[in-house]
């Protein structure tokens, strides 16, 4: 071995991924290090530079910032940096300023990409996409494309109930899709349908389906999860769930197609809800949630589908009350809508959630008729405070009579906020940009206002310029010298909170994105994805902050299922010092992502890189 090697074979050997690598190979990576010197104010890269390697600072500091000037980190001895442009397209993401004299060992592009092909252990150190299989053994994960299990078979409205039997016999199926112009699917009809409607009524064979159809049926989209059809399965009681892409009806979903799958736990708390005859019952239902999160989190599920499943319960939950509440009070007097917010309205929600949500009624509806809703109101949100949603602490629920008003009422407040973005109207804008139907009879009464509200928000220049400025109040929690921004006293002292400072920052900057493409998604994973399509975020952008944005989420809720296995009520608070070295750094790494995609914002950039 050079006599020159050993300063650096040792130092590499107290330094993590290189301390894992085989002796052999540590000395051949060694020999492959170039020793650099900087003097203070040097430039050792700067932002879109094309780079050369990986640096590991040996001795002295950097200073990285991002392609806006703002600071990122202060690197030290043994910390390494320039990985993330060279993994992503080869050109810096940040620039790079030694601020003492300072000593860097090189290692060039070519060795770092050989070393992360052949060495395992010192590709995951590098890689940021959160490790471990989601699972795909459980339809409850399963795309529902993948559950389809023949071609779509259908008739016309004109079709007779003979033709139709005889096509079901044919085919070896239970229903048809009834179909009119371009495949539009307009109803289903059933061998139920054909036994109870026609034989039992004794009905000409001659009869045309349209009359024995059930019109309008829910359906879902392909792109859906196996999850929606076994919870509306077996909230709606129903057997079969047409499958649409678009209106156009591309197949059929029955319970007997679902026999040869294993539903998840989740179905089966759906199932109890559903058929819960008083508030208890579901509350005893709820209470197993923790249990679902351990066990959600224990199969590697992603963190999407896992905050999916849990908020499907709430959904759940909040119908049947819903319904009791209706059975109490008798039908309601003009059609409302409840929707949800915050997180049940992003289906993000996780082991810990409160209850945010609003009533949106038909413009008919008098004062007599408030009596109703504000009763209404109550019975449900007191339920779902018993079931574990409890009352949101800023009182945004429809038991509030500012969030339980007529549809012109609701277009006046959203008007209101978008032409007076005072700092009241961005955090009201904020929660209600991310509202989501959940329940009641006025399907139609959210999806004009929805539809006018985002284009007007989006061409008002002012109002995304609050909103933007909004979004950035909620900041990664990143100390300066390579370490965390903890909380510094208290019950959560030393520790780091995943929500106001994990993955609320990047929910509002999806929030900001859905805005400037006029997006209708409300869940934030969707927003990032569809905003990459739309142009508003770059391919390497979105890439980057998706990967950012599973990684944080995907901690908190492995930290929330270790809270709840050990018996104590889950929470958003970790420890820095319950991580290993390595999830810390990754962990870190993830938080600068989110930072340098907030600056980009801020700077009032394009679609970001």
């Amino acid at each position: 071995m050079a006599a020159d090697l050993t300063p650096i074979l040792a130092f590499l050997e107290g330094v993590h991924p290189y301390d894992n690598l085989p002796r052999n190979e540590l000395e051949h990576v060694a020999s492959s290090f170039r020793r650099r010197e900087f003097s203070e104010g040097d430039v050792v890269y700067a932002y879109r530079e094309p780079l050369k390697g990986i640096y590991l600072i040996k001795k002295g500091s950097v200073e990285v910032t991002d392609q806006n000037g703002a600071l990122v980190s202060i690197l030290g001895p043994r910390n390494t940096f320039g990985e993330r442009g060279l993994m992503r397209d080869g050109l810096a993401a940040t620039t790079a300023r030694v601020t003492s004299d300072t000593v860097l060992l090189e290692l060039p592009a070519d060795e770092f990409r050989e070393l992360s092909q052949n060495e395992p252990a010192f590709a995951r150190f590098f890689n940021r996409v959160r490790g471990g299989e989601t699972r795909t053994d459980s339809i409850a994960t399963m795309k529902i494309a993948d559950l389809l299990a023949h071609d779509p078979v259908a008739c016309t409205p004109e079709t007779t109930v003979a033709e139709a039997a005889r096509k079901m016999r044919d085919a070896q199926v239970s229903s048809l899709g009834v179909t009119g112009v371009e495949g539009q699917l307009e109803g289903i009809v059933t061998v139920r349908d054909l036994s109870s409607k026609v034989l039992a009524n004794e009905m000409a064979f001659d009869t045309p389906v349209r009359a024995v159809m059930t019109p309008d049926p829910i359906s879902l989209t392909p792109e859906g999860l196996g999850s929606d059809l076994l919870h509306i399965m077996l909230e709606k009681r129903i057997g079969h769930l047409p499958i649409t892409d678009h209106g156009r009806f591309v197949g059929m979903i029955t319970q007997t197609d679902l026999t040869r799958f294993q539903a998840v736990s989740s179905a089966v708390l759906i199932r109890d809800v559903a058929g819960a005859k008083t508030v208890a019952e579901m509350a005893a239902v709820t209470a197993q949630i923790p249990q679902l999160l351990v066990q959600l989190v224990g199969g590697h599920h992603a963190h999407e589908v896992v905050t999916r499943l849990i908020t499907d319960i709430a959904d759940a939950v909040t119908r049947r009350l819903l319904a009791l509440a209706e059975a109490e009070l008798g039908p309601a007097p003009v059609p409302y809508l409840w929707l949800a917010c915050g997180s049940q309205g992003r289906q993000e929600q996780t082991g810990v959630s409160d209850q945010d949500n609003c009533l949106i009624l038909d413009n008919a509806v008098t004062e007599e008729d408030m009596v109703y809703f504000r009763q209404l109101a109550k019975i449900v949100s007191d339920g779902l405070d018993a079931c574990g949603y409890v009352y949101c602490p800023g009182d945004m629920m429809a038991t509030n009579p500012r969030w339980c008003q007529p549809v012109r009422v609701w277009r006046e407040y959203f008007d209101g906020w978008i032409n007076t973005p005072n700092p009241e109207a961005q955090m009201l804008a904020s929660v209600m940009f991310d509202l989501r139907a959940i329940g009641g009879t006025g399907v139609a009464l959210f999806q004009q206002l929805q539809e006018d509200t985002l284009a007007k928000a989006a061409k008002n220049s002012i109002f995304v310029a609050h909103m933007i400025a909004n979004s950035l109040k909620h900041t990664p929690p990143l100390g300066l010298i390579r370490g965390f921004a903890t909380i510094r006293s208290g019950e959560h002292r030393n520790h780091i909170d995943m929500k106001h400072n994990g993955v609320v920052p990047v929910t509002d900057l999806a929030r900001i994105y859905a805005l400037r493409a006029r997006l209708p998604e409300v869940n934030t994973r969707a927003r990032l994805v569809e905003a990459e399509h739309a142009g508003v975020l770059s391919h390497s952008g979105a890439r980057d902050l998706i990967e950012a944005y599973d990684l944080i989420a995907s901690m908190r809720l492995e930290n929330q299922a270790h809270l709840a296995r050990s018996g104590r009520k889950p929470d958003n608070y970790l420890a820095p010092s319950d991580l290993s070295d390595f999830e810390r750094s990754h962990l870190r790494d993830a938080f600068v992502v989110v930072r340098t995609m907030q600056s980009a914002a801020g700077h009032g950039k394009g679609p970001v890189s």
